[in-house]
């Protein structure tokens, strides 16, 4: 049986970037990703430790900045970078912007940036980092050749191709900034200006005094088995990113591997970092069922399985389930015919106040994409339902118990749509919600907003869009009336008014923020002042209150009894 030697070991910056190493950045590596928050921490750690006290080069602290970890052979400088490639980057950014702003050292620093040539010991001129493929050329062209930054501060980094391009030309201006300026007093207070020799002792700190632990295998399995252990406590890196060491690294063949991560990668950027991670969570559920126990990291690992069959996981869940997931977040179903109501119930349910209706929505996509008019139906039904659920006040157990059932009804290739079904509210179901419907609306806070734009919307015919950017509930009997005013006449009675003041009849839409004084208003200065306003957007539950008169008992339970009857039509109670 053989055993994999695992080696690590300290190294100061001055010899990791040397010809000890010449480091590469696997094409299935998530791409650079740090923004100026995190290169800005970077140099303000390494400034500190620097100006820490008055020592001199030699006798200062060293400065520890974590781990790497690689693929290497023992006598081959050769690595790829398996985790550590944000640091390594940045380092080499920081060091480029150093050479440029000292000329008369940038030999020297360019040293630790690029490989000088030496044919007669067979080492070729080379730069000591090479990013991805897709990155590659941007950074040498732009970081590592000698006056490169110059270059960036002409372009414009929202217009660079891709993310991690982007994340370069912004990190490497802001490094340049703050080093050619100098840290603001407030951010050093001992500090008062960069001069060069400030900056060359500061470089030669970062070369001679900055360290971190090298951990090397000659294989790709352990080293990912390496990385993950190395940061599943971790929080620099989500679970997605330890899936993806994982994952990846139990997919046989280099360019399988590098096929494969490109499959990951698309999905990653399609999706976004924070929905990407997101996915995660709902595939588990997809497994699962129910509510999760310990961290989604360990019931991947536990219960999906991933690593037993990974060409098959990213095939038939990952790209699958993913590019579902886009759909829903963007609500842009395509179809021949019918999209444009399965698009409408997804814009609700993105409004619902909780995501647990995500995971069965994802399976439906991935199963009946070319059938827009089942979409239809199942999406009007979950939009019920999960407007329902919220109505009722389900707590989180009970939502993911009912959509966990769901799961198994979508899954079992069973007629969701029937009678009967999980997807469907039952008649004790109908009954609360309209309970809640016709109780006090207002003082259920996440739910007033949800039913009352639903509302509106369907009054309105169905073609109404929400994009102001206030959307606020006002109630049109005030909840504390002037003594002598007009709403008193109409509501002597204390306990009919606190009644009704709650209620939805009373409730209107405002695409403003609300005015206490205003609230108080007498109805006609109210109408006038307040809902015919500048301003004010022409929501249909507020127009028609301009139409009365009057506001009396009589006409809020004739409008309560309208708007409780489309309600009841609109999710079919």
């Amino acid at each position: 049986m053989s055993t994999i030697q695992i080696v690590g070991k300290e190294y100061y910056c001055k010899d990791i970037f040397s010809n000890l190493f010449t480091f590469t950045i696997p094409h299935y590596q998530r791409p650079y990703a740090w923004t100026t928050e995190e290169a800005g921490a970077l140099l303000d750690d390494l400034w500190t430790a620097f100006r820490h006290d008055e020592r001199a080069i030699i006798d200062k602290d060293p400065c520890f900045l974590g781990s790497i970890v690689l693929v290497k052979e023992e006598h081959d400088p050769t690595a790829r970078v398996i985790d550590g490639q944000q640091r390594l980057t940045t380092l080499t950014i920081m060091l480029s912007v150093l050479r440029d702003l000292l000329p008369t050292r940038a030999g020297d620093i360019s040293d630790y940036i690029r490989q000088k040539g030496k044919p007669l010991e067979g080492l070729r001129d080379r730069f000591r980092l090479e990013l991805r493929k897709q990155d590659a050329d941007f950074f040498r062209n732009n970081i590592q050749v000698e006056n490169g930054i110059k270059a960036l501060e002409k372009k414009h980094a929202p217009d660079l191709p891709n993310d991690a391009q982007r994340h370069i030309c912004t990190n490497a201006l802001y490094l340049l900034k703050r080093l050619r300026e100098g840290p603001k007093p407030s951010e050093l207070p001992n500090y008062v200006s960069i001069r060069d020799k400030v900056l060359e002792d500061f470089t030669s700190f970062v070369v001679t005094k900055t360290m971190m632990v090298v951990v090397s295998t000659v294989d790709d399995k352990s080293a990912y088995r390496i990385f993950s252990v190395l940061n599943s406590r971790g929080l620099d890196l989500s679970h997605a990113d330890i899936l993806k060491a994982e994952i990846i690294g139990e997919i046989d063949g280099e360019g399988t591997q590098q096929q494969y991560a490109h499959k990951w990668e698309t999905i990653e950027e399609n999706l976004g970092l924070e929905d990407f991670k997101s996915l995660f969570a709902y595939i588990r559920m997809i497994h699962m069922k129910k509510k999760l126990e310990r961290t989604i990291l360990e019931e991947i690992r536990d219960y999906v399985d991933p690593k037993k069959a990974p060409v098959e996981f990213i095939d038939n869940e990952l790209e699958p389930y993913g590019e579902a997931l886009r759909t829903l977040n963007y609500c842009n179903y395509k179809s021949v015919a019918g999209a444009e109501k399965v698009n409408q119930n997804l814009k609700w349910l993105k409004q619902v106040d909780n995501t647990d209706w995500v995971p069965a929505a994802i399976v439906a996509l991935s199963k009946k994409a070319n059938d827009p008019e089942w979409l239809n139906l199942f999406f009007q039904a979950l939009e019920r339902l999960a407007a329902g659920l919220l109505i009722m006040r389900a707590g989180v157990n009970e939502r993911l118990e009912r959509y966990g059932k769901l799961l198994a009804e979508l899954q079992k290739e069973g007629d969701v749509l029937a009678p009967g079904s999980t997807l469907h509210l039952t008649q004790d179901d109908r009954n609360k919600v309209l309970k809640g419907l016709d109780g006090n609306l207002y003082e259920m806070t996440k739910v007033r907003r949800y039913v009352l734009l639903r509302l509106d919307q369907s009054l309105s015919g169905g073609g109404a869009e929400y994009v102001y950017p206030i959307v606020t509930i006002e109630h049109v009997l005030p909840q504390t009336p002037m003594e002598q005013s007009q709403w008193m006449k109409w509501f002597p009675d204390e306990k009919e008014r606190s009644g009704w003041v709650h209620r939805l009849g009373n409730l209107v839409l405002l695409s403003r923020a609300k005015n206490s004084e205003a609230g108080r208003l007498e109805f006609e200065e109210k109408k006038n002042k307040y809902f015919r306003s500048e301003g004010t957007s022409p929501f249909h539950l507020t127009t028609q209150v301009i139409t009365e008169s009057q506001w009396t008992p009589a006409i809020l339970q004739k409008r309560q009894e309208r708007l409780i009857g489309k309600l009841k039509e609109i999710w079919s109670l």
